[in-house]
């Protein structure tokens, strides 16, 4: 099928941006945490946010979304990018463009 995304090609782009811009993408895992986002964007400049990589057209789970709404409830900002769109929209945001 031509044209198809996989969530491992989003996965892909999101960890070139990041590198490109000059940041860490950490993958997070909180044991005993379920639900918390995959992975903790650091940008120069001490920009940083949490982000759900999705596949194409895929949500965040309930419990994923209470657990954003937490750290959202904290001050953080957390992202969930199901496309290259919605990273460029995540790392706009970063670096003060949106």
């Amino acid at each position: 099928m031509t044209g198809f995304i996989s969530e491992k090609d989003i996965e892909s782009y999101f960890a070139g941006q990041i590198k490109r811009l000059g940041g860490k993408a950490f993958k997070f895992v909180s044991p005993g945490a379920a639900g918390v986002p995959d992975r903790l964007v650091l940008l120069p400049g001490g920009r940083m946010c949490f982000c759900e990589l999705k596949a194409p057209g895929k949500k965040a789970r309930p419990l994923q979304l209470r657990q954003h709404d937490k750290i959202r409830a904290l001050g953080f900002s957390v992202f969930v990018c199901d496309s290259k769109e919605q990273v460029d929209y995540m790392l706009d945001w970063l670096r003060g463009g949106v």
